[in-house]
């Protein structure tokens, strides 16, 4: 990581990169400005993994990062997997960095995600989807008087922070075998856990300061992060 360069925020460039590829997705606009992509977006966002990466530290010492770039470090890869989708469109349309507590791309391990396009970025943090016998353990976790509580309270705090949002509800009904009417039950509908920060302006992604902005809402997503740890483990 010596030769990568102190994080001093994505060029406007990067942003109009991704502006100009939402009108133009397709292989051969893209190859035609692969150099602009790997210059404006991929080496900023290589120096954005270190520098964020070192502050989520203080968050949690278990969080790793990796300025790879073929699609096994933190930046996810660009071209899109379109074997089974009706969407035929080769490329995503944003850039996507994930620190993970778990190196690779191991599912089921809480972590931070940061994503941003032309019109700004955001930071997710928690789990985005729940394997089925994590989703178990999280359903009894959550009925369960101490670890429950624990959550509820995290889930309020969030709750009462401007901007701030609790995602992952995905059931209409109570699972099977769990009471409906239980105090935390609005919980239980849920398949996936995370925490949505309010939207980064863009005027900020061109700033050093992102990685503050980034650390910040880090740290208000940090108890749901440090459940989601336990419940893991």
């Amino acid at each position: 990581m010596n030769d990568i360069e102190a994080f001093a925020g994505f060029p406007k460039e990067a942003l109009r990169f991704f502006g100009e590829l939402k009108e133009n997705n397709h292989r051969e606009w893209f190859l035609e400005r692969k150099n602009d992509y790997q210059e404006y977006v991929l080496k900023p966002a290589q120096a954005f993994v270190v520098a964020l990466g070192e502050r989520l530290a203080a968050v949690s010492d278990g969080i790793r990062y990796d300025t790879r770039t073929n699609g096994r470090g933190s930046i996810l890869r660009i071209h899109r997997d379109i074997r089974f989708s009706k969407d035929r469109t080769p490329y995503h349309t944003r850039l996507r960095i994930r620190f993970s507590e778990e190196a690779g791309e191991k599912k089921g391990h809480p972590g931070f995600f940061f994503g941003m396009d032309d019109e700004g970025g955001m930071l997710l943090g928690g789990l985005y989807a729940f394997p089925k016998p994590l989703l178990e353990k999280y359903r009894q976790a959550v009925v369960d008087e101490k670890a429950g509580a624990t959550l509820a309270k995290a889930v309020n705090e969030i709750n009462s922070l401007p901007g701030y949002t609790i995602g992952g509800k995905h059931y209409k009904r109570v699972p099977r075998g769990f009471d409906a009417d239980h105090s935390r039950a609005n919980l239980l509908l849920h398949n996936a856990l995370y925490v949505h920060s309010p939207k980064i302006p863009s005027s900020v992604l061109q700033k050093p300061d992102l990685v503050e902005a980034c650390f910040y809402s880090a740290l208000k997503m940090a108890p749901i992060h440090h459940w989601l740890i336990q419940l893991s483990q």
